[in-house]
């Protein structure tokens, strides 16, 4: 990864961000929590300090989709973009597909692999 500034956003580009520096991790979930919070098989998420991260237009809502986590999303198109939790104090995680050229980053953890779809980890 190059010291240029990754950017992203939502669908309709109401919400956008750009992070700098390398990322925390890039992991694939296989938690039931995000399999629905995206409907996705698995999520993988990129993650940052929040001091990082910058918001370039209007910040996402946010939903608490369970005890300590909260998950933005954009309030016009409805794209799931970001995971905070009292977990993980000070950071952000971004689902990779919202980044502007999510190719440059390479997933090299899995989290809850016990929740996987049986196939999801061949």
């Amino acid at each position: 990864m190059n010291s240029k500034p990754s950017t992203g956003g939502c669908q309709c580009g109401a919400v956008r961000f750009e992070a700098t520096g390398a990322p925390k991790f890039v992991a694939n979930c296989h938690c039931v929590s995000c399999r629905k919070a995206t409907g996705g098989a698995f999520s993988t998420w990129v993650g940052f300090n929040d001091d990082n991260v910058r918001w370039l237009t209007k910040i996402p809502s946010t939903y608490v989709s369970s005890a300590g986590v909260r998950r933005g999303f954009c309030a016009s198109c409805g794209t799931p973009l970001t995971y905070g939790g009292d977990k993980w104090p000070g950071e952000i995680h971004f689902l990779i597909g919202v980044f502007d050229h999510p190719n440059a980053f390479t997933p090299n953890s899995v989290a809850f692999s016990e929740d996987a779809l049986p196939w999801a980890l061949q």
